[in-house]
């Protein structure tokens, strides 16, 4: 496809899109960074074996999934031209992350009512990995849940139709990213941390 050929709004659709894929690329290195480091630190023989991740952070993975399936459907409905649906879902989505933020400090929480801190003489690198790498996540889920509150005013004041959803679909698909990004964490605190 020749990026040069189109309408000026078609053309301008590709560079904002162009433009998110190369802030996800960013993201996704700077946490794949993090990973490397967790799977080299590892080693280290003041890594704690006994620290097991809190369950709320299990809960968190299904609620930060259900509220990507809730965008998904936001964006159906709305393509479908229900834009009452569109609604409900869209704020279903906002809601189920600001559920997620409660959790993460839910399992903040519960990390340092076991006696493990982010830093000082009851820290070990494994603790500190795992608050700094939910931490991150969390930052860039306020982010994502601004990105929604932007959707939501634009779908109030009637924005996106089912032939303009651009910023909707910019919305989704930083939303769906970090979503995947927590799921992928998890995992790697659960079974390498």
């Amino acid at each position: 496809m020749d990026l040069t050929q189109g309408t000026l709004k078609e053309k301008n659709e590709r560079a904002k899109k162009m433009m998110l894929w190369f802030g996800l690329i960013a993201l996704f290195m700077s946490f794949a960074g993090l990973t490397s480091a967790v799977i080299i630190s590892r080693t280290r023989p003041d890594w704690s074996k006994e620290l097991e991740l809190p369950q709320v952070f299990l809960i968190s993975v299904f609620v930060i999934l259900a509220s990507s399936i809730t965008y998904i459907l936001a964006q159906l409905a709305l393509k479908s031209g229900n834009r009452e649906s569109t609604t409900v879902f869209l704020l279903i989505s906002f809601l189920l992350g600001v559920v997620f933020i409660f959790l993460q400090f839910q399992g903040f929480n519960a990390l340092i009512d076991s006696g493990y801190y982010f830093t000082g003489e009851t820290s070990d690198p494994k603790a500190s990995f795992i608050f700094l790498i939910a931490f991150f996540h969390l930052l860039h889920v306020a982010v994502g849940l601004i990105c929604l509150l932007v959707v939501i005013y634009n779908h109030f004041k009637q924005k996106y139709t089912p032939d303009n959803m651009l910023g909707m679909e910019l919305a989704g698909t930083f939303w769906h990213f970090i979503d995947i990004l927590w799921l992928f964490l998890y995992l790697l605190m659960y079974f390498i941390g």
